[in-house]
């Protein structure tokens, strides 16, 4: 690894002990290895400094922070990112898994198309045993030269877990750091996507973990996954109305920031309002993961196989 590595990977987590190393061992044995993996831990309870320590110990490309007090999610997303020094950047999650090949695929696929600010591999829902349940296909339109196009896709079309690809990092700098009110992570993505489009690899390499103790299962409320990620997000200065309110404003604001043509932001304009008279209709707030499972026999890939650390499971 060079002095200054070319990618950085940033790992917030909190309480992640159940699947951190899983998740550590899939990135630490990726084929691309020009990287520094920066983890924060939020002040965590439970097992998750014990791990951090013993991987760090063992390969130098980690570099393990440790928060006094849990500052919430989102400004632990935040600070992973300000801690790395690579060109690209890439957050990670406790308990995803990742392809050997996800991170050289992703980085070959920004250097051969300059004009993409951001790339991804095929994704699937897998469950807390690492097994398949929802193999979706990618759907949006974020890799089409026009940003109004990109934004309308992302508004309207479910899937796509683009918030974790490879990004470049001086463009992450140019947006507005990622907020916590109801789907920040969905504003934030949609204003990366105003500023250059998508590539997405078509190789199956990305496996998000659909479990009971996820932040979204494990707070159901709008209100409750607002204040895991931010605690001061808590208490009557943050109504769910307000957390809404929020949210369309980031939509708003995003367009109004984004180097855009008056006819591409006013196309922009025109998309989310139609989205907004949209969000009345039965079926409009759809998730990947609430789809039907896929039935085993039909499965065409196993992350036994794609995944480092995993190897020899499936005996």
């Amino acid at each position: 690894m060079t002095a200054q590595p070319r990618l950085s990977i940033g790992l917030p987590v909190y309480n992640g002990e159940e699947y951190l190393a899983e998740s550590l061992d899939a990135l630490l044995g990726q084929t691309y290895e020009d990287f520094e993996l920066v983890i924060s831990d939020n002040a965590s309870t439970d097992g998750t400094q014990d791990i951090c320590r013993r991987y760090a110990a063992k390969d130098p490309r980690i570099r393990y922070l440790r928060l006094s007090r849990n500052v919430g999610a989102t400004p632990n997303h935040n600070r992973v990112f300000a801690e790395c020094r690579g060109e690209l950047f890439k957050w990670a999650s406790h308990d995803d898994l990742y392809g050997r090949d996800l991170l050289r695929l992703c980085v070959q696929a920004l250097d051969e198309r300059p004009e993409m600010i951001l790339a991804h591999t095929g994704q699937a829902v897998i469950d807390g045993d690492g097994k398949v349940k929802v193999p979706y296909t990618y759907g949006l339109a974020t890799d089409s030269p026009l940003p109004p196009v990109r934004f309308r896709s992302m508004l309207f079309e479910p899937g796509g877990d683009d918030f974790y690809g490879v990004i470049r990092a001086d463009v992450l700098r140019r947006v507005r750091p990622m907020d916590s009110y109801h789907h920040a992570d969905r504003t934030f993505v949609a204003e990366l996507g105003l500023y250059g489009p998508f590539h997405q690899v078509p190789e199956l390499l990305y496996f998000r973990r659909d479990h009971p103790t996820r932040a979204e299962r494990a707070n159901p409320s709008k209100r409750a996954r607002c204040v895991n990620l931010d605690p001061r997000r808590a208490g009557p200065l943050h109504p769910t109305p307000r957390l809404l309110a929020e949210y369309v404003w980031g939509f708003v604001s995003a367009i109004r920031r984004a180097p855009l043509s008056p006819a591409d932001r006013r196309a922009c304009y025109r998309h989310l309002a139609a989205w907004l008279a949209s969000r009345s209709r039965p079926g409009s707030g759809e998730r990947v993961e609430d789809r039907a499972p896929v039935e085993p026999g039909g499965l065409t890939v196993s992350v036994d196989d794609l995944v480092a650390g995993r190897e020899g499971r499936r005996a």
